[in-house]
């Protein structure tokens, strides 16, 4: 499985994704954004960093380089993209998923570990671990996923949260959300159900030496998921 991970001024967990896909079998490329052309590949990451130093806000700069363009196309044609962090932000910023990730609401930056619980199944990302609890690291100061009441009824109604910060037992507590995020969510897909965007970061949990594994179980899911048929995107 072809993966291009994607490189913008600023990304720095590139090489770190590009490692942890090679444990689960893939085949990882690290493009330039202004060169990228994504035909010929499997999927695409968007990774974490501080692309263009995060001036104006987290993404923006990124969402108008010539990977947007390609990134879109890419979309509609139903590869699949997860973005991770300032990943996640790109793809919100470029209009590939819902809502906006703005600054945490206690104003600190976040380094630490969180447990997430899987909600949606049809996504190349999540396929066959709805339900389950997972730890994953996070580090941004720009974490709070927020959209207007329309928007997140219908993520809601539309299955689309795919991570949701919880505790340990899976209860999504105040207490657990780290950055003071809408409803508690952590990552959300597109309606499709190919792109997905979360903030906590798969790649840095890809093997017991990082402290945990559960990232590589994210990256597992795509190598298994290649030939799956994608439901609509209100269908689990």
């Amino acid at each position: 499985m072809r993966v291009a991970v994607l490189r913008f001024p600023g990304t720095w967990s590139e090489n770190d994704f590009a490692h942890a896909l090679s444990l689960v079998g893939a085949e990882p490329e690290i493009l330039w954004h202004a060169d990228a052309d994504l035909r010929g590949y499997d999927a695409a990451i968007v990774p974490g960093g501080f692309t263009y130093g995060d001036y104006l806000r987290a993404g923006a700069i990124a969402a108008i380089s010539p990977a947007a363009a390609e990134l879109r196309r890419a979309a509609a044609e139903g590869m699949p993209i997860l973005g991770s962090c300032n990943g996640f932000q790109i793809l919100c910023e470029i209009g590939l998923l819902p809502g906006a990730l703005v600054r945490n609401r206690h104003l600190e930056f976040r380094c630490d570990w969180v447990h997430l619980r899987i909600e949606r199944e049809r996504t190349p990302f999540s396929a066959g671990l709805r339900g389950e609890i997972v730890r994953m690291p996070i580090a941004h100061g720009e974490g709070c996923w927020v959209a207007d009441e329309l928007t997140l009824a219908r993520v809601e109604a539309n299955g689309q949260v795919v991570f949701r910060y919880t505790d340990a037992r899976g209860a999504a507590t105040p207490g657990s959300n780290p950055n003071g995020s809408t409803a508690n969510i952590a990552g959300v897909a597109n309606e499709a159900g190919n792109v997905v965007g979360l903030m906590p970061h798969p790649e840095r949990c890809s093997e017991e030496l990082l402290g945990g594994t559960d990232g590589r179980r994210v990256l597992e899911a795509l190598t298994a998921s290649r030939h799956i048929v994608m439901a609509p995107a209100s269908v689990q």
